[in-house]
């Protein structure tokens, strides 16, 4: 009797149990992938903020409030002070723009919860690729169409490969475009 069970077990019982674990993490893997990514990631701001008004309808340029993109590393979250440039007189008496004028008057930072970020063993430079054309919406979808913003792609070590290796099918609007480069240390430093 103790054979045919070990039999059994062997045979029967363990395949399934680790047949049931594999899949079960490979399932688990691939459909948590997204959200691992932060694919749909869009946190609550400190003031509600329409980017769909402000870079959609009044088509208002990112690097007005993002700035820094042509110079430097990384684009600047806007201050307090680069809002009120028009919401001194626009809108100044809404909810939302009051709030604003608090931080403005205080002088203190606004404290918005950053969407977009990459890693921190990985190094990416705004200004290398805006400087060559690249436009905002490649990397952060369509933002002037976002009421609430959220992230569109994953930041992945992937992502940013498919486009260094070929350049011309992820940026189409470019007429001349080379590849980027693919080596650990342009990245990885």
């Amino acid at each position: 009797m103790k054979k045919s069970f070990l039999d059994y077990t062997l045979k029967i019982r363990l395949p399934l149990t680790l047949f049931v674990a594999v899949l079960s993490f490979l399932i688990t893997f691939y459909v948590s992938r997204p959200e691992r990514d932060g694919i749909g990631y869009a946190p609550e701001q400190p003031i509600h903020y329409s980017h769909k008004l402000h870079a959609g309808e009044m088509k208002i340029d990112c690097q007005y409030c993002h700035t820094g993109v042509t110079k430097g590393r990384h684009a600047l979250v806007p201050s307090a002070n680069i809002c009120m440039n028009c919401h001194t007189v626009a809108k100044n008496k809404q909810p939302e723009i009051i709030k604003l004028t608090k931080y403005y008057n205080e002088k203190t930072t606004i404290p918005w919860k950053r969407i977009h970020k990459v890693p921190e063993y990985a190094y990416f430079n705004h200004s290398v690729h805006v400087n060559t054309g690249i436009q905002c919406e490649t990397c952060h979808g369509n933002i002037a169409d976002m009421e609430v913003v959220n992230q569109m792609r994953g930041w992945t070590m992937t992502a940013c490969l498919d486009c260094h290796r070929n350049p011309e099918q992820q940026l189409p609007y470019l007429e001349k475009v080379n590849n980027g480069p693919t080596n650990c240390a342009a990245c990885h430093r």
